[in-house]
């Protein structure tokens, strides 16, 4: 089997590993769960309203408006379903090879790929985070963070008929962020804070090892990689008047250098072929704006918008230690917006209840999608309620049905068996996810 599997073949595979973890960074897996308190209000005045430390995340600035130091910690589970329809899975080969020939470069079916699209590849997971707000005097406070700000897991089966595309991706990033915020007067506050961010993925994809594509024979070809990098944030919060509070803030761009050690296994457990392999890729920088109105005692009203560059990943480079370029891919992803409205009412001393609707926009494109991030257009419906049994202790809880319009997936590759086979998938996706969050903040 060995002899029927060149190096173009796990050279070809080593890329689309590698290009499947900039994929995942940067086809709208950007995680929003770093506050329950926001999430009962569908993050509508993440820049604006400060509820508790987590305005650490939402706006640096806004920790200058807290009374006195707290730490607010907790998470969200996300319970996620993909459903897969209208699957199409062919493979292919050679027509000149196939007339028992030399190969001409003109690929024809020879029938379709074995295997089962069960969907369901996404599963359980927690996100939690930590914050830490401390106000040194009316002027100045300082704060700390722990978050993840992006992260996606995809497991399909053994089986998958797209795992030819890629079966397993596991990425994970975690921020680390301290922060200061000055507030000049009753109106303005401005607030930074720098964040040192590391990222771990490994990712899988299987080769086909003979032209009848036994899946038995099937060779897997994995990366484990990982990188540090630097970033920042910026914030500013205005209250021309106490009823209405505006807040801005801008979270810049990462730069990574993944480092990858790329190794194609057998179905025997031997190594065939090992080797590294370099990945620059960038998280775009985003800006948020919200406005918390209240309108009375009791009610408070807020909306926001999210920008985000990503018109920055155009392309995906991926460099070896062997081959001066293993492939270079078009992305052409476009800026995208996020959009969201929600309210708090305060039912008494003890108790307040949310309610949010974001209308989240998807910068991939059809061209580009893949069977790893099969993800469009989200509409997420949020509810949430916040206790306070005591001056120094609130616990949130909230829940968020997120739902995705269903979107295609078509992929085809013509470089497996050295040039000789190719194959193809097409299928529909329909995305849904239940989110459940407790967070805890307490006051010193």
């Amino acid at each position: 089997m060995n002899n029927k599997l060149n190096a173009l073949s796990i050279a070809v595979a080593s890329a689309s590993v590698l290009l499947a973890a900039g994929q995942v960074q940067a086809g709208g897996f950007q995680l929003n769960e770093q506050s329950v308190s926001g999430q009962g209000y569908g993050h509508a005045g993440r820049s604006s309203n400060v509820e508790d430390a987590t305005i650490v995340f939402g706006n640096p600035a806004g920790m200058s408006f807290l009374d006195r130091a707290q730490i607010s910690a907790g998470g969200t589970y996300l319970h996620v379903k993909n459903d897969i329809s209208n699957v199409s899975a062919t493979r292919n080969i050679d027509s000149g090879v196939a007339m028992g020939g030399a190969p001409n470069g003109v690929q024809v079916p020879v029938g379709g790929v074995p295997g089962t699209s069960n969907g369901d590849m996404v599963g359980n997971k927690a996100v939690p985070y930590a914050f830490y707000a401390h106000p040194v005097n009316d002027q100045l406070a300082f704060g700390f963070g722990v978050y993840a700000p992006f992260g996606s897991k995809t497991d399909y089966e053994k089986d998958f008929q797209g795992r030819y595309f890629g079966n397993y991706t596991e990425v994970t990033v975690i921020s680390a962020q301290p922060t200061v915020s000055y507030r000049f007067n009753d109106q303005w506050s401005v607030g930074a804070g720098v964040t040192y961010n590391r990222v771990e993925g490994e990712l899988h994809r299987q080769i086909p090892s003979e032209p009848g594509y036994n899946q038995a024979g099937d060779v897997d070809a994995r990366v484990k990689g990982d990188d540090d990098a630097w970033g920042y944030n910026l914030g500013v919060m205005y209250q021309p008047v106490p009823e209405t509070t505006l807040g801005l803030t801008y979270r810049s761009e990462v730069k990574y250098n993944l480092e990858g050690d790329f190794k194609a296994v057998d179905p025997f457990g031997n190594a065939i072929q090992k080797d590294s392999a370099h990945l620059k890729l960038t998280t775009p920088e985003t800006v948020n704006f919200s406005v918390t109105q209240q309108m009375s005692d009791n009610l408070k009203l807020m909306f926001g918008a999210s920008w985000s560059r990503w018109s920055k990943f155009q392309e995906i480079r991926v460099t070896g230690d062997t081959i001066p370029e293993i492939t270079k891919e078009t992305q052409n992803y476009s800026n995208s917006w996020a959009f969201a409205a929600g309210g708090e009412y305060q039912l008494n001393p003890e108790w307040v209840l949310r309610a949010g609707l974001t209308l989240d926009n998807t910068p991939s494109n059809d061209e580009h999608r893949s069977v790893r991030i099969p993800s469009d257009d989200r509409r997420i419906f949020s509810l949430g309620a916040g206790w306070t049994p005591m001056d120094d202790l609130t616990i949130d809880v909230a829940y968020s049905y997120l739902t995705e319009r269903t979107t295609d997936v078509e992929q085809v590759r013509s470089d497996h068996l050295g040039g000789i086979g190719g194959t193809s998938y097409s299928a529909k996706y329909k995305n849904e996810a239940h989110g459940i969050g407790a967070q805890m903040t307490y006051r010193f």
